[in-house]
């Protein structure tokens, strides 16, 4: 009955007429600057955040979560079409959604995206609406050896679960760790590694960190890589419509997507990116005929599609429960609720139940309003991705520059997004992923913070973040975690060194 009343609540809070306008303005937002490559959630929520100051605290959250999780819907739409991500978690839908474009099946691959992506909400809504209390719960009882053992869980997952090699995905980790040292120290209040650049003694914009690691150089590689001769069929709604034996085929990778997504989701650091390549090497490792992915296999655009839409709702839990921000995304939506007054934690359920529950219950109105935006107007983002790439481009990084410009005001930034955003060309070429070493600059000042505080509540004695049980837990978690790394390691390198034997003999 609690829980009845608690949802009922939140829906007269976002049912209210000026609520419900936000929430659509945010999520058709999302779906456009998920539809357009290069611009992303970031640059859209660092733009309407000051908008948000004459807004109510519930209003502007559930105006700005509209954007994040809209645009993990629009981001489907150009990399199926276009073979161009327009989110981080989309890269992996191109796998298999552009080939089923090229096959003149694009149709239905945006119908699948559409409802997988509806699925994996609505998952994700249920264990927010379900764990939420749970985990705040847990979260009193969490201090900062808990809290220092839970991100260090988040980054060792961050970096072994990537698509590419998990050494790969550490290294990315400690780089954002090292980065996230630029500033002041909190402490002793003394400049670090600022190099006697004032600009650099607040730390390294994480707008433009973002904006350059992700919005940038993915606008240079899509110009080095993109079809430019490709001609976008007319996308009509019969088009889209599955047989029953394709119906079929998505069920099964739609729950599995779900369930892997929504777990990852509550997990510190462990955003839809993540979640959406595991979903795809799920279904490759149980499918019958992995050859068929990489061709146009339709689990390979609704397991991921359906895991990224689930974590980007469970995203949330960590990020308003405890604290904790998942990604950049979720660090400046707290920022937004910081500036009304309002402090995030394990208190806000109970202290703010009204804005809790109304965001809660935005969540499946916003989904709903998705649907009904995407499916009759698949023809208006196919004529917008027409533009030439000649003119998109250049707008894109129009927008990118105004999106960092306008958190400080500060034209420092756009140079420091130009310069990351070079770094991030090479990381890719080099095939380094950026997510992990976003993640460990979110959270490395953070853990740094919590590791001192441990230790003075300790008086120096390290053993209090193995003799804390749940301190303990999750450290062997991420024991755990970095064995498996090593061991899948050491075994792709043993078959790797057989299959190279054998091949030798059979040249011989």
């Amino acid at each position: 009955m609690e829980l009845l009343g608690n949802l009922w609540l939140g829906l007269q809070v976002a049912g209210e007429p000026i609520t419900l306008a936000y929430c659509f303005f945010g999520v058709f937002l999302g779906t456009v600057v998920g539809v357009l490559p290069g611009i992303g959630a970031l640059a859209a929520i660092s733009l309407l955040l000051p908008l948000t100051y004459h807004m109510t605290p519930a209003a502007a959250i559930i105006m700005l979560a509209g954007v994040y999780y809209g645009a993990q819907y629009g981001g489907s739409t150009a990399s199926i079409l276009l073979n161009l991500p327009g989110t981080p978690s989309s890269a992996v839908t191109c796998l298999d959604g552009y080939p089923l474009a090229k096959k003149g099946k694009a149709g239905l691959a945006l119908f699948v995206t559409t409802i997988a992506s509806l699925a994996g909400a609505m998952s994700g809504l249920v264990l927010l609406v379900l764990f939420s209390p749970l985990i705040a719960e847990i979260g009193l009882k969490f201090g900062p050896a808990e809290f220092f053992s839970m991100m260090v869980l988040g980054l060792v997952a961050a970096s072994s679960m990537t698509a590419g090699s998990p050494a790969k995905g550490l290294c990315m980790v400690v780089f954002g760790l090292l980065l996230g040292m630029v500033g002041t120290d909190v402490n002793s209040g003394v400049a670090r590694f600022s190099f006697d650049v004032p600009e650099l003694t607040d730390g390294i914009n994480l707008v433009a960190l973002a904006m350059g690691l992700f919005g940038v150089a993915e606008v240079v590689r899509s110009i080095n890589s993109a079809d430019l001769n490709r001609k976008l069929e007319k996308v009509s709604l019969a088009s889209m419509m599955p047989t029953r034996a394709e119906l079929k085929t998505t069920v099964k990778p739609m729950a599995r997507g779900s369930a892997l997504g929504a777990a990852l989701g509550a997990l510190p650091g462990v955003g839809p990116s993540i979640a959406a390549f595991m979903a795809y090497a799920i279904e490759k490792k149980v499918a019958k005929d992995p050859s068929r992915f990489g061709q146009g296999a339709i689990e390979g655009i609704t397991a991921p599609e359906s895991a990224n839409n689930a974590a980007a709702q469970t995203a949330f839990v960590p990020s308003l429960s405890l604290g904790i921000p998942g990604d950049a995304v979720m660090a400046i939506m707290l920022g937004a609720l910081i500036i009304h007054g309002i402090q995030p934690g394990p208190m806000l359920i109970t202290e703010q139940p009204a804005l809790f529950w109304g965001l809660i219950m935005s969540f499946a109105i916003g989904n709903i309003m998705l649907v009904v935006l995407n499916l009759p107007t698949i023809g208006l983002w196919v004529a917008l991705l027409r533009i030439p790439f000649a003119w998109m481009y250049p707008a894109i990084l129009v927008f990118v520059a105004l999106g960092v410009y306008s958190v400080n005001n500060n034209t420092f930034d756009i140079y420091s997004v130009a310069v990351l955003g070079v770094m991030g060309y090479a990381l890719m070429v080099l095939r380094f992923e950026p997510a992990p070493l976003l993640l460990g600059y979110i959270l490395g000042p953070m853990l740094e913070e919590y590791l001192r505080r441990g230790l003075l509540l300790s008086r120096g004695d390290p053993m209090v973040f193995v003799t804390r049980p749940i301190s303990a837990t999750l450290l062997a978690c991420t024991a755990a975690m970095l064995m498996w790394a090593i061991w899948s390691t050491v075994r792709k390198s043993i078959k790797a060194k057989r299959e190279l034997e054998v091949a030798e003999q059979l040249s011989s």
